[in-house]
C-alpha cells in the first residue's frame, strides 16, 4: 500500500511540475514586450503620449483662434456702431430739391423708323 501511495505521490509531483512548467511558459509569452500584453501596453502607452501631445497642440491652436475671433468680433461690432451712426446722421440731413435745369423748355427728338 505504501508503494502505491508513493507512486501516486510521485505522479502528482511530476504532474504539478509539468503544470508549473507550462504555466511559466505561458506567463513568459504573456508578458513578452514584443508580442504579448506587455507589447500591447507599451504600444498603448506610446499612443497615449502622442495623443496627449496632439491634444496640447490642438488646445493651443484653439486658444489662438479664439483670441483672433474675439478681436475680429470686437472690430466688427465697432464698425457696425459706426455704420449705425452714419445711417442715423443721413436721416438728419434736409432733403434738397433737385437742381434747376438750365433749359426749362421741353425738348423733343424725332427718331427715324430704323433706329427704334
Amino acid at each position: 500500500m505504501n508503494l502505491i501511495a508513493d507512486i501516486l505521490l510521485a505522479a502528482g509531483a511530476l504532474g504539478a511540475g509539468f503544470y508549473c512548467f507550462v504555466l511559466s511558459r505561458r506567463l513568459s509569452r504573456f508578458t513578452n514586450l514584443e508580442n504579448g500584453v506587455g507589447g500591447a501596453v507599451a504600444v498603448l502607452s506610446a499612443q497615449v503620449d502622442d495623443l496627449t501631445r496632439t491634444l496640447g497642440e490642438a488646445q493651443g491652436t484653439a486658444g489662438e483662434s479664439t483670441a483672433r475671433l474675439e478681436s475680429l468680433t470686437v472690430r466688427a461690432e465697432d464698425a457696425a456702431k459706426r455704420l449705425e451712426l452714419m445711417l442715423a446722421s443721413l436721416h438728419d440731413l434736409p432733403e434738397q430739391p433737385p437742381p434747376p435745369r438750365k433749359d426749362e423748355e421741353p425738348r423733343f427728338v424725332r427718331h427715324t423708323e430704323g433706329s427704334r
